[in-house]
């Protein structure tokens, strides 16, 4: 796993969570549940690509 990974994600952490506080003091939580919804779809779609090349990679190694 490569360290830009983490970097990427706390990027997206963090720009979701300013996002979502300044949606919610202005009274739109509707958008704000929305906007974290979309930030953690963008993060597991993220995850699930490293997942991916982590199952590739233990099958060429046990040549399965």
């Amino acid at each position: 796993m490569d360290v830009d990974l983490v970097f990427k994600i706390a990027a997206i952490g963090i720009i979701v969570a300013v996002l979502n506080q300044v949606l919610i003091r202005s009274g739109r939580e509707e958008q704000a549940m929305m906007t974290t919804l979309a930030g953690l779809i963008v993060v597991l779609m993220m995850i699930i690509q490293q997942i991916d090349i982590l199952f590739k990679t233990i099958k060429s190694v046990f040549e399965l």
